[in-house]
């Protein structure tokens, strides 16, 4: 079970434009010249109610064309054995080529649902051009322009049947998952925490592969740990180990309540950190940020944990309303207090604030302090409520919603997290006709 799309493709068919649609950003760096995408991305998107995880594995293939073909296929590898459906990108205006036929060879030995979606598809004549594609040997074939949107419906129709949502575990625990890049000390984590070598450690990065869920039950503290534990085979250890650790982690956000990101000191908060923290955001899970081997910082007197925890907030703004715990798991310092920290997140993202008091505390705040004007005109709120939802969410009730800006609803949401402790948990606000 998965729900998680993969894109995959040689370089410059137009997979990070493709991805920016599903996902509805911009964040992709998309250009005419080969393998542009450098960093990894996936984000979030839903269509006819299934909600997925897309990745854009163009940002796995790093190097020059003579490695090009065989770093793909050992994204199209990994992609085959962790996702639910596979679209597999060729482009139109160059037709079949040898990178497409070897991608495709190694797709057909796997068993997930293979896609292909041909792009660039903008004329009757590209529509004739198309029907070669089906020489690849796959079932599906769709035609879009990922550039105009043409044909995404459709495709994304198809998707959505496939993509089966994990049940979540059936507990009434809070759920914690340990994420983070390879060799941070996730492992090393765990075994402190359980007192037990369960889960094998050692200096390659990328040991741990399939997650696994443990209960914790000491020292009055009770939750499920969920963590990527497991031993890789030899013959996978030279997988693009930071795309595969990025898969799990994906998987482990979706399942958690509260996502522990483990960093390494010595390195900090590196753009893979980044993405996986907003995604956490984007599906509202608490989060914490845990900063590993802070016992190897040199320079302390000039590097304060102080300036290093302030300038991690700065880079998560404008939700930088998150608590950073500086732990050195070799030396067992302050492990237990990451828990507590992890516990206090899960009681803020549950908190739940009476309906009149929340209209007594925030339409004072709001009478002091009223929005600007749209075009001479005034919202006028008239009723809050907390919606029932797993993480906070409030609905401000106004006579014209499209009178109240965004940066009014960040207001509002600073007001509240002032007032109440929301500390390490996203905030939705929503702004309703009444």
């Amino acid at each position: 079970m998965s729900n998680v799309v993969a894109i995959v493709g040689r370089p410059n068919v137009g997979k990070s434009t493709l991805y920016n649609r599903l996902v509805g950003s911009r964040d992709a760096i998309t250009d005419d010249f080969s393998g542009v995408t450098r960093d990894r991305k996936y984000g979030f998107s839903e269509w006819n109610g299934k909600r997925f995880t897309v990745v854009d594995t163009g940002g796995f293939v790093h190097g020059s064309e003579d490695v090009f073909e065989a770093e793909i296929r050992k994204q199209v590898r990994i992609a085959i054995e962790e996702a639910a459906v596979v679209l597999f990108m060729v482009d139109v205006q160059t037709g079949v080529t040898d990178l497409d036929e070897s991608i495709a060879k190694h797709l057909r030995r796997g068993n997930k649902p293979v896609f292909v979606v041909v792009n660039k598809v903008d004329n009757t004549k590209d529509q004739v051009d198309a029907n070669e594609f089906w020489s690849l040997g796959f079932e599906h074939v769709y035609l879009l322009s990922s550039i105009s949107g043409s044909g995404t419906g459709d495709l994304l129709d198809d998707v959505a049947q496939l993509v089966v949502n994990e049940e979540p575990l059936e507990t009434e625990l809070p759920k914690f998952a340990i994420i983070g890049r390879p060799n941070v000390g996730k492992s090393s984590l765990v075994n402190a925490l359980l007192g037990e070598d369960r889960n094998i450690v050692t200096a390659i990065a990328g040991t741990t592969r399939d997650p696994i869920h443990t209960e914790y039950n000491k020292f009055g503290k009770q939750f499920i740990l969920i963590d990527t534990a497991g031993i890789r085979k030899k013959h996978k250890v030279e997988e693009d180990l930071e795309f595969y650790s990025v898969m799990r982690a994906i998987r482990a956000v979706e399942e958690a309540d509260v996502c522990l990101l483990v960093l390494d000191a010595t390195q900090g908060l590196e753009s893979q950190d980044m993405n996986i923290l907003r995604l956490a955001q984007t599906r509202h899970k608490g989060i914490v940020i845990l900063v590993n081997k802070w016992d190897l910082v040199e320079n302390k007197e000039t590097n304060t944990a102080r300036d290093y925890e302030a300038a991690i907030k700065y880079r998560l703004q404008p939700f930088d309303d998150v608590p950073v715990v500086f732990i050195s798991v070799h030396e067992k310092q302050r492990i237990f207090q990451a828990v507590e920290t992890a516990m206090r997140v899960q009681e803020n993202r549950s908190r739940r604030i009476k309906t009149s008091e929340l209209n007594e505390v925030m339409m004072e705040i709001i009478e002091r302090t009223p929005p600007p004007s749209v075009k001479s005109r005034y919202p006028k709120f008239k009723y809050i409520t907390q919606l029932p939802t797993p993480f906070p969410a409030f609905a401000f009730f106004v006579n014209n919603p499209n009178y109240v800006r965004d940066s009014y609803k960040q207001f509002l949401e600073n007001q509240l997290r002032q007032r109440y402790d929301f500390n390490g948990t996203p905030i939705e606000v929503y702004i309703r006709a009444k």
